[in-house]
């Protein structure tokens, strides 16, 4: 089912991700491992993909990842649609990137908006292989641990390749995916002397062959622990060899003795981190363990000069030190991040060499840094949504601040994962304020575009975290971001429940504010579920207080959403009263979003006046505003508007693309309610072009979803455009659903109800 043959101007079938890490410098050899992946590729031109997954397997330190981007920085060019690349951290200390996480990377790689990705795992997947389906893509995926994390990543056609690298077998996808595995093992003697003279070469005088060899041996040949050696041996051009050698038999002997022999390489490799580690001027060697109790997977200078307790000036410096002694990789300008087996070396360090105070205080220090920086950029993001009340920050966390909106935008979108993990290490650090006013600060300071799910989790551990504390105040913030956020995911009892709990306390305390709060969100939810005069009592009482308190601008947005329940029941007039109060004081304080939300129930109203023009001016200004705050919720909610105006206009063409782009955000929202709507949209459409089969299809599909999701109203709608459409080809038909639709409208007795049962009925009366 197609709603136009015209592709968006926003169509990701158009982006051709390049997310390839750059290739690994100074590597040699593999020479067999390469020809092997070659022959992956008909020919070695790359006519057609032989298999359509391969399996990098090998240990730790083996140099996988090096090989696997080396091959596909060579044959790049045999896959024009792109190429993506995820790190799953499979083997990392922290947390492992889930499945759904890769596919978020992955869509928006791809083009998808961040917040139009959806929420669901499966659903996400599928979105990703429809994505790919006819293209010719090359997908890495490194550091796997389990097929679960691979599986949901997979293309669903043979045309796009896909390179696995895992310390385990991944025998499952051998057996039900048909996956080729290259199994990668220590390097040869001689290519283990290459890799040594190409990193030192240029940096010192050539070094003996034999003594080289030596030094490969004490590496187990591990090209990871290799690199590590020679990057030494480079930085000391003037000393021999001997001492380098002597000085890491040293360590060899130490962990031998330490050891049970059955891991050999894991040994040799923890020697060379030694050895390495402990040439490291002290502040060097104290930032590198210290980084071993970031939180997140990733990090930039802010965050490590916090940690640290270190100017940002002094942390760049130190950085540097780390990345060029390979004990660090720099992803992007000022952006770091440890390859898995090095972070879990510098986490154990950091319990060896720091004592319990100061890592505890570390910690603080960088938990700090990011619950004000978050702060600072709600101030940007919502800025009309009350701040948590913080202690001062640590002195030596000094947090960013933001020039305009997209900056602090750009700055939560980026650091949303450490976020996540912020939150989880303060509750299992057993800093219980950290936890709950991080989750809650998360909330307010989130990008428009970030998937609530992923503030779900922090919310539901902050929730913990505030009960434990007894704060009844944090409690009631907590639980009213869960109310909206189950709210957003269509989770309504669960939303009642959480919102209810929050009157609750609120009255408790006694909180009038913060009553009204939550009087407005039991209002909205009332208003989802059409229970129009609970919704409007709940928001009378709360623009009561809010006006009572002088606050001015949640008066506002309680009274638009007055006007909402109001326009709903068909008294357009009291709407349109409320609406215009509220944009005076919205336009006044440069509420961007709230006068967004306004002018698109303003278009409503206008188009129900017959006052199509405005109708259609004002739906296309809302739609302006959600597009510069980069809001696709707005976008695709506001989208509906811009479609009934279109449609209303005779501008059928336009409105089925307003309805398509609204059909499609909703679907990677993961909103099928709104998505409905949108097809609902497209069946009126269709219906004036006098197309009756299509317009039959989109109201039948958009009955099937309410009906499924229990919306009673929508249902009925949806089922009056079905027997409007049918009503000329199968009388019959369109007389039960026109009959259905009565039965369902019964228990509306509103004017728009009324009036929308009478119009029902005059259509099914003898002699029609």
């Amino acid at each position: 089912m197609h709603f136009h043959s015209t592709r968006a101007a926003d169509d990701p079938a158009r982006v051709v991700p390049r997310q390839l890490p750059g290739d690994a410098r100074g590597f040699v050899n593999r020479t067999e491992e390469l020809h092997r992946l070659d022959a992956i590729l008909a020919g070695g031109e790359g006519d057609s993909v032989v298999v359509a997954i391969c399996v990098i397997a090998g240990t730790a330190g083996a140099g996988k990842t090096s090989l696997a981007l080396r091959w596909a920085h060579q044959v790049k060019a045999a896959f024009p649609d792109g190429q993506l690349y995820v790190n799953l951290r499979g083997y990392d200390p922290g947390e492992p990137v889930t499945a759904q996480e890769a596919l978020h990377r992955f869509l928006t790689g791809l083009g998808v908006q961040p917040g139009a990705v959806p929420t669901d795992t499966e659903a996400a997947s599928a979105l990703f292989r429809s994505l790919v389906a006819d293209r010719r893509m090359l997908i890495v995926l490194d550091n796997a641990a389990t097929v679960a994390q691979v599986r949901p990543l997979l293309p669903g056609h043979a045309d796009c390749l896909v390179v696995v690298t895992s310390r385990g077998r991944l025998s499952g996808l051998a057996v039900r995916d048909g996956a080729h595995r290259i199994t990668l093992g220590t390097l040869p003697e001689p290519e283990a002397v290459s890799l040594l003279r190409a990193v030192t070469s240029g940096y010192r005088p050539e070094d003996d062959a034999e003594k080289l060899t030596e030094l490969a041996r004490l590496c187990a040949r591990l090209p990871l622990a290799l690199r590590i050696a020679a990057e030494r041996a480079a930085s000391h051009p003037h000393m021999h060899l001997d001492e380098l050698i002597a000085d890491l038999r040293d360590e060899s002997a130490l962990w031998a003795a330490l050891s049970t022999g059955d891991e050999q390489d894991a040994d040799a490799v923890r020697s060379v981190f030694a050895w390495s580690y402990r040439a490291l001027s002290p502040d060097a060697a104290r930032l590198f363990r210290l980084l071993g109790l970031h939180p997140g997977p990733g990090f930039g200078l802010g965050a490590v000069s916090a940690l640290a307790g270190i100017s940002v000036r002094q942390a760049r410096q130190l950085l540097d030190v780390l990345v060029g002694a390979h004990l660090l990789e720099q992803t992007a300008p000022d952006r770091f991040e440890f390859h898995d087996l090095l972070r879990a070396y510098a986490t154990e360090q950091s319990r060896l060499e720091e004592t319990a105070d100061g890592r505890a205080a570390a910690l603080r220090r960088v938990l700090d840094w990011y619950l004000h920086t978050a702060d600072a950029a709600q101030s940007w993001i919502t800025p009309a949504r009350e701040h948590v009340s913080l202690d001062p920050a640590d002195e030596r966390a000094a947090p960013l601040s933001f020039s305009d909106y997209d900056q602090a935008v750009d700055w939560s979108e980026r650091e949303q994962p450490n976020l996540v993990a912020a939150v989880r290490a303060a509750e299992t650090a057993g800093l219980d304020r950290y936890a709950w006013q991080l989750s809650a600060v998360f909330w307010s300071a989130q990008a428009p575009s970030a998937a609530v799910t992923d503030w779900l989790v922090t919310g539901e551990n902050g929730l913990r975290a505030v009960r434990r504390l007894g704060d009844r105040v944090g409690e009631a913030k907590i639980l009213e971001s869960l109310g909206f956020a189950y709210r957003r995911l269509n989770d309504l009892p669960r939303a009642l429940t959480a919102h209810r709990e929050a009157l609750t306390i609120r009255r408790e305390l006694p909180d009038p504010r913060g009553e009204a709060s939550a009087l407005n969100a039991l209002g909205l939810l009332a208003l989802r579920t059409r229970r129009l005069p609970d919704a409007e009592e709940h928001f009378v009482r709360a623009l009561a207080v809010f006006h009572e308190l002088d606050a001015v601008h949640w008066e506002a947005v309680t009274r638009a959403n007055l006007a909402s329940s109001q326009f709903e029941a068909g008294r357009l007039a009291e709407a349109e009263s409320n609406l215009e109060q509220a944009l005076v004081v919205h336009e006044r304080m440069a509420n961007k979003g709230s006068v967004g939300n306004v002018l698109r129930m303003r278009s409503a109203v206008h188009l129900e006046r017959g006052e199509l023009t405005e109708a259609a001016r004002t739906a296309h200004e809302a739609l302006d505003i959600a597009l510069e705050l980069r809001d696709r919720v707005m976008e695709g909610y506001w989208l509906l508007y811009v479609g009934d105006a279109q449609r209303t206009l005779g501008q059928c063409a336009g409105a089925l693309i307003s309805y398509q782009r609204s059909a499609t955000i909703h679907r990677r929202l993961g909103d099928r309610s709104r998505e409905a709507l949108a097809w609902y949209g497209a069946g009126r459409t269709y219906q004036h072009l006098e197309r009756t089969g299509e317009a039959a299809d989109f109201s039948r599909r958009a009955a099937a979803v309410h009906q499924e999701l229990g919306d009673s109203w929508h249902h009925a709608l949806a089922l009056d455009g079905l027997a409007t459409s049918l009503f000329t080809e199968d009388a019959a038909a369109a007389r039960r659903h026109g009959n259905d639709a009565l039965r369902l409208l019964a228990d509306y007795d509103d004017a728009r109800a009324v009036k929308l049962r009478e119009r029902i009925e005059g259509r099914l009366a003898p002699g029609r």
